[in-house]
């Protein structure tokens, strides 16, 4: 085989690897903002859930997220012993794990406010840039 049919082996040649690379560094980025929270990045996409749903079953929260059972349900501990939120049963079906967002939840709300904002000053994209590669990426999700 020629060392052409190889080029689709090169790093440069893919499109899964600017995307790793971006993603990591985003969340390198939001972290001096979320320490000041107290969250990691995945418990502040939960919150950002919560604080718009308020109660939501883990199922569904995955659903959003893209996140399994086996990351959410750690996830889930970690804030919940932190007073964030609450998980308790379905009344209607015991099968379904309500997480609830508390008051301390609540409040953190508007601690919360300027992450996006002080994010955005850290990215080197214009709004049309940004809302460009907002849609494309959610293409690829769907």
């Amino acid at each position: 085989m020629s060392q052409n049919n190889y080029s689709v082996l090169k790093l440069e040649n893919q499109i899964c690897f600017p995307l790793y690379a971006c993603s990591r560094d985003i969340i390198k980025r939001y972290k001096p903002f979320l320490d000041e929270l107290n969250l990691t990045y995945t418990q502040y996409i939960t919150m950002m859930v919560l604080w718009e749903c308020r109660s939501i079953t883990v199922k569904e929260l995955g659903k959003k997220l893209y996140l399994d059972s086996g990351t959410l349900t750690p996830l889930l501990k970690k804030m919940e012993a932190k007073g964030l939120i609450t998980r308790k049963r379905s009344d209607e079906d015991e099968r379904n794990l309500i997480v609830t967002i508390t008051q301390a939840g609540e409040a953190l709300k508007e601690r919360a406010v300027s992450v996006p904002e002080r994010m955005a000053e850290c990215l080197n994209l214009s709004e049309i840039e940004a809302e460009t590669l907002y849609r494309l990426l959610y293409k690829m999700l769907s």
